[in-house]
């Protein structure tokens, strides 16, 4: 399943020439709250004019529908743990202005003069990209209560395919923790010391020796994971980082992070195909369209919508 489904709507408007800003109330009022949520009279301006820019109808009243399905599901990406960690954010911001033919400076000046702001689309970024992952992991929970390991390749067999091969990576974890209070003052001293160890990684075996000199460094050995069932964050990296090396370091939300690859190697067997059977299925549109409608219904079924 793909980040930013919905965001790449807006790529043919972007070419076009820039809408007028919208004018904007002077005074900022709470108009929904949902599950402890506040919805602004703001917010629902700067939706609005997002939804102007990507050529869509419906107003204020669309506007505020978008953005208490945005606080539901951002409720639920929270509740599940999903952390979307800034750098991902301005990275994905970045793609989306190359892609548009733009500097960053120029996307920025776009999200002003359109009224939409800078900051509005970077929370869209962020929702969009944990509702994906959160999606993600509805659906193999899903599937795992109904296709077990047996049934996956039976399908696969029935199809005319043959029992799919994947890479079986055996992975190793490094955190070197940042508390959010201390984040901005010592976040970059951290990522030149996790820098500093990962130049010095030579294989899994010998991380946890490294780590016993530092302070606040955890070492977490994540054990067998297949090819399709990689975190969405870390694919890339770790598929481009050959065996006994390790990834470049990201911050996220824990601190500053590192994925050592302590081996891999291809493997073809009943797991495999039930994980790539998930991920064949999580990859279609259609089903993953109807999966969000379904999930998000269910999480409105139970929220609290308040409107003032």
């Amino acid at each position: 399943m793909k980040t930013l489904l919905l965001s790449a709507s807006i790529a043919i408007a972007l070419g076009c020439a820039v809408l007028p800003a919208p004018a904007f109330a002077q005074t900022s009022e709470v108009r929904y709250v949902v599950n402890n949520t506040p919805i602004t009279s703001y917010d629902i301006q700067r939706r609005a004019a997002f939804l102007q820019l990507q050529r869509r109808g419906g107003g204020q009243q669309a506007a505020a529908d978008e953005l208490i399905e945005q606080a539901l599901r951002r409720n639920e990406v929270r509740r599940l743990n999903i952390n979307i960690s800034d750098d991902d954010v301005a990275q994905a911001y970045q793609r989306f202005a190359s892609s548009n033919n733009m500097s960053i400076a120029q996307m920025d000046q776009v999200m002003s003069q359109t009224g939409v702001t800078k900051q509005h689309f970077l929370e869209f970024i962020r929702s969009q990209m944990g509702w994906s992952q959160a999606l993600a992991a509805r659906a193999r929970h899903d599937q795992g209560s109904r296709v077990s390991e047996q049934d996956a390749v039976q399908r696969m067999l029935q199809q005319g395919g043959e029992k799919p091969v994947a890479t079986e990576y055996m992975l190793q974890q490094v955190i070197f923790v940042v508390p959010a209070a201390e984040r901005g003052a010592r976040l970059a001293t951290r990522r030149r010391e996790a820098e500093a160890m990962r130049a010095r990684f030579q294989g899994c075996d010998s991380t946890v020796q490294f780590a016993k000199g530092l302070i606040d460094v955890t070492v977490r050995d994540l054990g067998r994971v297949l090819e399709p069932q990689l975190p969405p964050e870390w694919a890339d990296p770790i598929k481009s980082t050959t065996a006994g090396n390790a990834t470049v370091v990201r911050d996220t939300d824990r601190g500053v992070e590192f994925i050592g690859i302590c081996s891999a190697r291809q493997v073809s067997d009943d797991t495999v195909a039930q994980a790539v059977f998930e991920a064949e299925n999580l990859g279609n549109s259609a089903d993953s369209d109807d999966l969000s409608k379904k999930y998000t219904a269910e999480l409105r079924e139970r929220a609290q919508i308040v409107q003032r």
